[in-house]
């Protein structure tokens, strides 16, 4: 029941964005000034954002994903392997499909961008993320929590060089989150109807501290982008021209503070559950005292005096 609220949860987040950020004006406005403001201290970030992208391709997915299904079946998870390449697949898939199908109206806000259409979801976040929680699914419980952390990390890094390179606007990739989140409980439904069949089994302990640590700071960029976008929705009205650094820089901080919080809180989500999803043994079928073959005693014979 967690899983699938989960999933119905962040599918109603990424139809709000959508409708908002693309349909309304209101939405793109503020898309629009934050990805304006992305050229303020952009060269002290170049070489990071760069080398971030260029990291992030169908060959180094094609890599990840081997990676983490070699990971799965070496700890002898058949469904754990094939729930993380349904992850990763399903999210990247959908997110092309979607990218495709969602029309952009030209409301006349962002003009030099309108021959490229729609951009959301952003696929190069969609790798990252999907990456980051399959890895969680995966690796052993001891080391869940580190992976969770250094996941959100680089879910949140891809997202912000993606807004920080110009290639998308912040909807793009906090869309992109979503879709990853939505998956990610997906597999764990099928993880747990795949694995029904080895009966009973006993489950780890949960990374409390780690989840509740990330899903706080997580939500506490939430609040900063909230302010940001306050912030800005109070000039909206100027033109993006006579705006100032400042205003422009809080448009754009904004807009990454949302990317990160929103990754934060995908991550946590997965690792809140994960072993509930991933058992830590799966013992054998314990076999009925009457299912049991009698014991053939063997008695040796002394030959007669």
């Amino acid at each position: 029941m967690w899983l699938l609220l989960v999933a119905a949860l962040e599918a109603a987040g990424f139809v709000a964005v959508w409708r908002f950020f693309v349909q309304s004006e209101h939405g793109q406005l503020l898309d629009f000034v934050a990805i304006t403001g992305n050229s303020i201290g952009r060269v002290r970030v170049a070489s990071l954002v760069h080398t971030t992208l260029n990291g992030i391709s169908a060959v180094s997915l094609g890599a990840a994903t081997i990676v983490i299904g070699f990971i799965a079946l070496a700890r002898r998870r058949v469904a754990l392997a094939a729930g993380a390449m349904l992850l990763i697949a399903g999210s990247n898939v959908t997110t092309q499909v979607l990218k495709t199908l969602i029309y952009r109206p030209e409301l006349g806000v962002d003009l030099e961008r309108a021959a490229a259409g729609n951009s959301l979801p952003s696929g190069h976040t969609t790798v990252a993320a999907s990456v980051a929680a399959a890895l969680v699914l995966v690796v052993p419980a001891k080391a869940r929590g580190a992976a969770a952390l250094l996941g959100a990390l680089f879910a949140s890094l891809a997202g912000v060089a993606t807004l920080s390179a110009g290639w998308h606007r912040p909807s793009d990739a906090v869309a992109a989150l979503l879709v990853v989140g939505a998956w990610a409980a997906a597999a764990g439904l099928f993880i747990i109807v795949a694995q029904r069949r080895h009966g009973d089994v006993t489950y780890g302990e949960a990374s409390t501290y780690t989840t509740v640590f990330l899903a706080l700071v997580s939500l506490g960029l939430l609040l900063g982008a909230a302010i940001c976008m306050r912030l800005t929705d109070e000039v909206l009205t100027r033109a993006v021209d006579d705006l100032s650094r400042r205003r422009l820089f809080a448009a754009y901080a904004g807009g990454a503070l949302g990317i990160a919080g929103t990754a934060g809180l995908v991550i946590a989500a997965v690792l809140a559950t994960v072993h509930r999803v991933v058992p830590s043994l799966v013992p054998p079928p314990d076999r009925d005292e009457d299912d049991e073959e009698p014991t053939t005693q063997v008695v040796s014979r002394r030959p007669a005096r």
